[in-house]
């Protein structure tokens, strides 16, 4: 695997940990996976710093209760810019109601600047 590679699947790794991390590790999670000033942005959040990233994550948890947030595919990049698919799945039955496609941006060590998210399948209601 390449060094350019690696960076961004570690990075990816870093967001799905924070993603998935408990309300203990949340906000050390969200700190390890973007700058201070980072940013997330979807269809339904636009917000800046650890705080408010990691309260759009306690958000979807409290949503969707006893669901993780998994890769779906690889993740292309190239630059400081890197793109990949995930579901959120059901850990009781494996169903994945939701499913999107981001863009991230990383600064030199390879945290994520910025994270434009894009919603592919979204149950209704939701």
């Amino acid at each position: 695997m390449s060094a350019p590679t690696r960076r961004f699947e570690d990075a990816v790794t870093r967001y799905f940990e924070a993603w998935n991390a408990g309300p203990h590790a949340l906000a050390k999670a969200v700190a390890a996976a973007w700058t201070n000033d980072g940013s997330y942005t979807d269809p339904l959040a636009d917000v800046r710093g650890h705080e408010q990233i990691a309260a759009v994550i306690a958000a979807a948890h409290e949503q969707f209760p006893g669901f993780v947030f998994r890769l779906s595919g690889s993740v292309d990049g190239h630059h400081d810019t890197a793109r990949f698919s995930w579901e959120l799945v059901s850990e009781a039955d494996g169903s994945a109601p939701v499913a999107g496609s981001d863009v991230v941006t990383l600064d030199g060590e390879g945290r994520i600047r910025a994270v434009f998210g894009f919603l592919d399948r979204v149950p209704a209601g939701a």
